[in-house]
């Protein structure tokens, strides 16, 4: 059946209240949800983890006993799970919601279909809005990755000259890339559970890799820094900063146990993970993320730690963000150091490529990494 433009634009409302949770609502989707009788809006919601509540509760806290008879449109399947609240279907049955219209099934293995099966077993009719599908999962991107590979959604972010080079030999003051192409990156960092550099860069440039947009969050921007040694100096500003568990330095066994007690000490967590040629363990520190329920990790490093993620095969995405210069040279750095790949028929292959215009001379590539699954 198909939908009406009033169910069309209903549901770009609900999508739109989504968006207003993004960075407010992990390790949980951001879900916003519209309740409509009689051609008018009775309720209203979007889920913070913060508020605990709902979409879905909020909307139908709103709406009372117009509830009653009426159409929910939201951008995720509703729960039918037990979590900190009770199932979101069960309270829309009870409610006595007769429709709903949602663009995709939860991709959480406690709910995947159930929500809907739950809900039309009670005799409230479900509707899917297959051409909302992409937006919807757009907006969930890392908790939809996350359910369906068990790792948080990886982002190799970084800002480059139009020659692909990332720093110059000798003096690198300055930005490749203009105010409004960092504003952009900051919304992304918004976005990320955790951020990872490596101690070349935090020497280099003591560099804090904080969230600076001031908008709200439902868990601490977690920081990280590759650091096999335990070379980052207790006096940088990455490290007298560390407050609330912020803070993680992923290093090997080689590392000097005194240095390791003395972040500690700090307010630093450290992760002893040893990895190929004496090297801290990418996969491992992805794997622990994993483990604690962080959808999303964006790596902003330098040359060397790039090529690591990359040939780790940790990279799910890439952000590269462009600004109209040349460098030029052999000395100057390029986005991903090391070995690299020597023939060009092993070359990583980035698919799904969309273009962010950046006026007035900027652009950003996003893309994905081929997977052969």
């Amino acid at each position: 059946m198909s939908l009406s433009a009033a169910d069309d634009n209903y549901l770009r409302e609900a999508l739109d209240l989504a968006r207003k949770g993004r960075g407010r609502t992990s390790p949980n989707p951001a879900v916003g949800a519209v309740i409509v009788r009689d051609g008018e809006v009775a309720g209203r919601g979007f889920h913070t983890w913060e508020g605990v509540k709902h979409a879905e509760t909020l909307a139908l806290e709103e709406a009372g006993a117009r509830a009653r008879g009426s159409t929910l449109y939201i951008n995720l399947e509703p729960c039918s799970h037990h979590g900190r609240t009770g199932p979101c279907a069960d309270a829309l049955i009870a409610a006595g919601v007769s429709r709903v219209v949602a663009p995709m099934e939860d991709p959480n293995p406690k709910v995947r279909g159930d929500g809907f099966r739950k809900l039309r077993a009670a005799g409230v009719r479900t509707e899917i809005a297959p051409a909302f599908a992409a937006e919807a999962a757009s907006i969930n991107e890392p908790f939809v990755h996350f359910m369906r590979t068990g790792r948080p959604l990886v982002t190799l972010k970084t800002a480059l000259t139009l020659d692909g080079k990332i720093a110059a030999p000798d003096d690198n003051r300055g930005w490749i890339t203009s105010e409004r192409a960092r504003l952009h990156v900051q919304r992304i960092r918004h976005e990320s559970d955790a951020i990872l550099t490596g101690v070349g860069t935090v020497l280099a440039d003591d560099c804090l890799l904080t969230d600076r947009t001031g908008l709200p969050r439902s868990r601490p921007l977690l920081r990280i820094v590759l650091d096999s040694q335990l070379r980052t100096p207790l006096d940088s500003k990455i490290v007298k900063s560390a407050a609330g568990g912020d803070l993680l330095a992923v290093a090997t066994s080689a590392a000097s146990s005194e240095r390791r007690k003395a972040l500690e000490a700090r307010g630093a967590a450290v992760l002893v993970c040893d990895g190929p040629g004496g090297r801290a363990d990418f996969a491992t520190a992805v794997e622990w993320l994993a483990a604690r329920n962080y959808l999303s990790l964006m790596i902003e490093a330098g040359s060397k730690v790039n090529w690591a993620a990359f040939e780790a095969g940790v990279v799910d995405k890439i952000f590269f963000y462009y600004g109209a210069k040349i460098l030029g040279g052999v000395e100057s750095l390029p986005v991903a150091g090391g070995v690299g790949r020597r023939r060009r028929m092993d070359a990583i292959q980035v698919e799904r490529i969309r273009i962010h215009p950046i006026e007035p001379d900027e652009f950003a590539v996003e893309g994905y990494v081929h997977r052969d699954y």
